[in-house]
């Protein structure tokens, strides 16, 4: 029986998560991580995508992203190809680098989106890989944020919704995000 078709449509608004294969990492150095998204700014250009957020964990990585075009699966494998191509010519592997498919599901509205804005920028937190989510250099936060910049994260349409002033919906935002992070608790006395 053939797999059911992927959900897509011109002007969708996604969550997207590629795993590596038996949950192996698909990031083994930095060098991978910035080949990766190197990938994705090709990938944006080519498929007219609009990425919101992005985040790299060890065996996986999230996108928050739209498609004015209904380009997501044609989008996914060819980034995903590319990347994992170049992963094993690099080191020497061979066989599949993702299990199986992305997933994707449709972000519905504007609660869903932020939902999934933050979900993406706690992850590493949550993973236990930094203690705060602009410690984490393999994600959009930093660059919604303001302290880096990448020329393919579309971070107006995200930041709109935080306010008018550049710096003030950059404030509002990472406040935002802040907010789903763990409590600590206070030392025992």
């Amino acid at each position: 029986m053939p797999r059911p078709l992927r959900t897509q449509f011109a002007g969708g608004t996604y969550h997207v998560t590629a795993r590596g294969n038996r949950k192996q990492p698909i990031f083994l150095e930095p060098d991978d991580n910035r080949f990766h998204l190197w990938c994705l700014e090709q990938a944006v250009d080519r498929f007219e995508w609009r990425v919101h957020t992005w985040v790299h964990m060890t065996n996986h990585f999230h996108l928050t992203l739209t498609t004015p075009k209904a380009t997501l699966s044609r989008g996914m494998h060819w980034l995903n190809g590319l990347y994992a191509q170049a992963f094993n010519d690099r080191h020497e592997l061979t066989g599949h680098l993702f299990q199986g498919r992305f997933h994707s599901v449709v972000l519905a509205d504007e609660n869903h989106v932020l939902a999934a804005a933050r979900y993406d920028d706690l992850n590493p937190v949550r993973a236990g890989l930094c203690g705060h989510p602009l410690a984490w250099r393999w994600s959009s936060c930093r660059a919604l944020a303001g302290v880096d910049r990448l020329r393919f994260v579309e971070r107006d349409w995200l930041l709109g919704h935080f306010g008018r002033d550049l710096f003030e919906s950059q404030r509002r935002y990472l406040a935002f995000v802040e907010t789903g992070l763990p409590e600590t608790r206070p030392e025992a006395a």
